[in-house]
Parts: C-alpha cells; sequence; structure tokens
C-alpha cells in the first residue's frame, strides 16, 4: 500500500508535465515585441510602439520597413496576409493577395498545344499580379491606426535614405541572384552591381516613392505617378498590368477560419490563403492521437503528422481557392466525421501511399521566399502578418525608378489543373486563372488562445511548407512544453501529398528514425533536404511577459521593451 502511495506523486507529475513552465531561452519584454527577418525592421515596429502607437500601427511599419530591409521578399510589389486579435479579444483578417490582371485569362501561359510555356509565368513582366501590399497596410491604419501615417512612415524612409548594411547571408543571395536580374532587367539595373557582406545599400527611389504614399496614401500608389510609372514598365515588357487594375485593386476583410485543437482557440488564415483550411484539418485529424506521449520528433509523431499532412494537402490542391470565384465546402472538408474518416485508413504498421489517397468525396511548392512577423502590443493587441513576392525577389523585374521588384504570383494559380507549378503544388481547376482573382496560397499567419487568453503569435515564410511548420511549431510548445525559441528553432519535416516523400531538415533526425520510416514503407527525400520556414513568433508567459520565437535559419530578429 505505501508503494503505491509513493506512486502516485510521480504520476501526477508526469501528466501534469505539459503543464509546467519552462524556462524562456528566446528574447524576453515585458510589455511589446515585434519579431521579423530583419533587426532594421524590427526595431523601427518597437519605437512606433514606444511613442505610444498600437500593434496596428506596428504593422505598417515593420511591413513597409521590410520593403527597404529585406527586399528578398519584404515588398511594395507584392501582397500578404495578416490576422489580427485585439486586446478584447475581437479576431479577424485581411485579404491582400495580388489579384490577376484585367486582361489574363484561364490559359495565358499555354503555347498552341496546350502545354505550359516555361518561365512565362515565373520571370520578368508575365509574372506579375496586381499588387496589394500598399493597400493592405492602408487598410490596416484606417481601421485601427492610432499615429498619424507621417509619424509611422518617416522612420522607413530615413532608413531608404541612409541605407541598409549587407548581412552575410543577403550578399550570398543577392550574388546566387545576380545574372537573372541582368537577365531580366539588363546590365544597369541597380542590383547588376556587386553587394558584399558589410556594404551599404541606399533605396532613394524607394524612399521617394514611400513619400508620395506617405502624402497620398492609398491613392499615391494605385493613382497618379507611381501607378502610371508601374504600368507603362510592366507593359513595355509584355505584362498586363495596367493603370484601371492599379485602380481598381481593394484589400478585402475576411472572417478568419477559427477553430479548437484541444485546449487551444486556433485563429488562422481563410482562403485565398489555404493555410487556416489546412491547418484545421491536420490538426482534428492529430486530435486523438497523444503526440506528447509519442514524444517529439518520434517515429510515431512523424508517422500522425505525415499521414494528416497527406490527406490535408489532397484536398488543398483539389478544392481551394479564391471564395470570390468558386465554391468551397467548408462544411464538409472541416466536419469531424469526414476527418475522422479520411484518417480511418491509416496504420503505425504501414504508410499510406499518396497514389491511394485522392482529395476527399465531398458529394504544388509555393515559393520558399516568403517573410513572416509577429507583434504583440502593450495593450495586448496582436498581429500576425505574411507577405510575399512569391520567388526570392519576385520575378526579379526591379522598377529602378520605383525602388522595388514586382512580383511572380501568377505562378501560384494553376496554368493548366494537373500541371505542377515552380515548386511542385499540383493545381486544380479551382485555382485556375480569371481575371481579378486572387491566386491560392499556402501563407499561415496565426494566432492561438488558451483559456481565452492571448497565448502565441506564430508564422513563417516557406511556400507549401508554411503550413506544416506553423503545425509544429506549435506542437512543440502545446504538447512538447519547449520553449518559444527552441519550438521555433527545432528540427522540421514535411509531407505535401504529391509528391509522395517526407522532407527531413538536415542534420536534426536520426538515422535510426529514418531506417525505422523507411521499414513502414514511408519515402524520404534524400537528396533536396532544405531549411523548412524561417519562424517568427511570440508566446505570452504566465506572468504576462512575452518571449520571442526569432528563426535561427535567417537573420531574423526579435526586438521589445
Amino acid at each position: 500500500m505505501r508503494r503505491f502511495i509513493y506512486i502516485i506523486p510521480f504520476i501526477l507529475l508526469v501528466l501534469n508535465c505539459k503543464e509546467q513552465p519552462v524556462t524562456p531561452t528566446g528574447l524576453v519584454s515585458e510589455q511589446a515585441m515585434v519579431v521579423s527577418a530583419r533587426e532594421e525592421a524590427s526595431k523601427i515596429g518597437v519605437e512606433i510602439m514606444k511613442k505610444g502607437g498600437n500593434a496596428f500601427d506596428a504593422m505598417v511599419a515593420t511591413e513597409l520597413s521590410l520593403a527597404v530591409a529585406y527586399p528578398f521578399a519584404g515588398n511594395l510589389g507584392g501582397g500578404g496576409f495578416m490576422v489580427y486579435r485585439t486586446a478584447r479579444g475581437e479576431v479577424g483578417a485581411l485579404d491582400y493577395r495580388e489579384k490577376a490582371p484585367l486582361a489574363s485569362h484561364k490559359d495565358m501561359y499555354l503555347d498552341s498545344l496546350g502545354q505550359v510555356i516555361p518561365k512565362m509565368s515565373t520571370s520578368g513582366a508575365t509574372a506579375s499580379g496586381v499588387p496589394g501590399t500598399v493597400a493592405g497596410v492602408m487598410a490596416v491604419h484606417e481601421k485601427f491606426g492610432s499615429l498619424p501615417l507621417s509619424e509611422i512612415m518617416a522612420p522607413i524612409i530615413a532608413l531608404a535614405k541612409h541605407g541598409v548594411v549587407v548581412t552575410n547571408k543577403q550578399a550570398e543571395r543577392l550574388e546566387r541572384t545576380r545574372k537573372q536580374f541582368i537577365k531580366v532587367n539588363g546590365e544597369t539595373t541597380k542590383f547588376a552591381q556587386v553587394f558584399k557582406a558589410g556594404d551599404t545599400i541606399t533605396y532613394p527611389e524607394l524612399a521617394h516613392t514611400l513619400e508620395i504614399i506617405m502624402a497620398e496614401g492609398k491613392d499615391g500608389f494605385y493613382k497618379g505617378l507611381v501607378a502610371e510609372t508601374l504600368a507603362a514598365f510592366i507593359q513595355e515588357r509584355g505584362g498586363l498590368i495596367t493603370v484601371e487594375d492599379l485602380a481598381k485593386y481593394d484589400a478585402k476583410w475576411r472572417d478568419p477560419i477559427v477553430f479548437d485543437y484541444k485546449a487551444l482557440k486556433i485563429i488562422s488564415m481563410s482562403p485565398p490563403s489555404s493555410g487556416g483550411m489546412t491547418i484545421n484539418q491536420i490538426f482534428k485529424m492529430m486530435e486523438p492521437y497523444n503526440l506528447a506521449e509519442y514524444g517529439h520528433n518520434s517515429a510515431q509523431t512523424v508517422q500522425v503528422f505525415t499521414e494528416a499532412s497527406r490527406r490535408a494537402y489532397a484536398d488543398r490542391n483539389y478544392y481551394l481557392g479564391d471564395p470570390d470565384f468558386v465554391d468551397i465546402p467548408y462544411d464538409m472538408l472541416l466536419n469531424d466525421t469526414y476527418l475522422k474518416e479520411r484518417m480511418s485508413d491509416f496504420s503505425f504498421e504501414k504508410a499510406t501511399l499518396s497514389s491511394d489517397v485522392s482529395h476527399g468525396d465531398v458529394a504544388i511548392y509555393e515559393s520558399m521566399e516568403t517573410t513572416h512577423y509577429s507583434i504583440v502590443d502593450q495593450d495586448g493587441n496582436a498581429v500576425s502578418a505574411t507577405t510575399t513576392l512569391n520567388g526570392g525577389y519576385g520575378s526579379k523585374l526591379y522598377i529602378d525608378d520605383l525602388g522595388f521588384f514586382m512580383n511572380n504570383e501568377m505562378d501560384d494559380f494553376s496554368s493548366k489543373p494537373g500541371v505542377p507549378n515552380m515548386f511542385g503544388l499540383i493545381g486544380a481547376e479551382a485555382n485556375s486563372i480569371a481575371p481579378e482573382k486572387r491566386m491560392l496560397s499556402s501563407m499561415t499567419p496565426t494566432i492561438v488562445e488558451k483559456d481565452g487568453k492571448l497565448f502565441m503569435v506564430v508564422g513563417t515564410p516557406g511556400g507549401s511548407t508554411i503550413i506544416t511548420a506553423v503545425a509544429q511549431t506549435i506542437i512543440n510548445v502545446y504538447e512538447f512544453n519547449l520553449s518559444m525559441q527552441d519550438a521555433v528553432n527545432a528540427p522540421r519535416f514535411h509531407h505535401q501529398w504529391l509528391p509522395d516523400q517526407i522532407i527531413f531538415e538536415p542534420n536534426g533526425f536520426s538515422s535510426g528514425l529514418i531506417d525505422t520510416l523507411k521499414t513502414k514503407g514511408y519515402l524520404i527525400n534524400e537528396e533536396r533536404t532544405p531549411i523548412i520556414g524561417k519562424v517568427d513568433a511570440i508566446k505570452v508567459l504566465t506572468d504576462g511577459a512575452l518571449e520571442g520565437g526569432a528563426d535561427k535559419r535567417g537573420d531574423d530578429t526579435a526586438v521589445g521593451f
């Protein structure tokens, strides 16, 4: 009897392990924080909040600062998504995704034989959709901003004029892409120059563009001199964007995808982002399994996650698109009975082959070169935003007179149903091209509540790996009790239905684990093992302080006060 009594506290300790506070390993701040891809952008966002601005003012500041400090993915010529939660618990989402120009059509990237024309949707002016970023930040400022636009934008314009110091990682990217810049733009373009680590790059033309936007708001970009310069530049190079396309563009407020996973409430982006829908399906299919008991990145955890992802991505690729153009069967795709049936043939003994998993009966990589930032202000307002040009430096088309790159988001449409895009994602009719339609995305800006309170703000770049990287980061904190920084740094893996293979980050997983999975029939990609995402996240600690998770895979930096 006495022995049994001794055992009880041990059992209770094990059961409560997940609830024990973990020691933070990332930057801890008492009041407010920004975590983004560049220190310069995080600092400007935090300075705006120190001046009395809120998280939404800081969102405008951080987004536009990334256009200066991180032109690889930060942008004026691209678009994105934002999910927010106010201090009062109100949630919402903003879609500032690019749109197809009015002159675009379903077969615009096919030759006379119906075959996809190589690079037409990925490089140069023909690849660009109508940008949404400026409309997005102006919509946020109009609805939630507390500081004057001039006060928010002044330090960004100063940054563009004074310049940004090139990091080692940035120097490598610029050198790797330099020949493409010259091929698309010619030898006189700004980025035909060689920039080395430690050099300072100034952006006087971008500063002037930002000054016009500061003075005129949204119209400063979508009408007048900037719009006319942009449209003429694109059309001279064979693209379709017109001044009419720009004048008609509006960002769109949408309802986020909201669902429960065990004790968490997860708020994520709705279509035309596939992020919220797909992560919802993945979590719901995993919910019956005790991941904490299986262990972090154990064979069983990898199996459950992989099989849920396989089925969710199959549905993603077939059913999802711009909800303004296609009817998405939300109720069925997110139905508990349907998702239970989807996992009914899963066994720990043997892998399910993707050839045996179609989309469900209901009656692709996207680019890695996106960027994400997370913000929490001193009042508890939270912003999770992901923005992109699609490929690194977008279409590689740089408008020297305006100081920014244009996107190549048209490749995120399905140029031809069943044919993979440049990153391997298979598309369907739901994501076919149409005038003013928004292309499907994997961006997954996400906010997590626990016990009715703000718990995490999380997101990442990484194309089709965004969804799995965000899901694994949340699981790392909730199921495996990792600190925010450790959860972000932890090695990640990915499966997206097709191609039927698991990708593991280099040096993060044992050969024993990989061999175990092989014996069960899992196909492992051992040749191409890139980093998966660059997660930027914030966790609210039990005492109300904030822990930042700035991904070690990039130049990402948490700044707070």
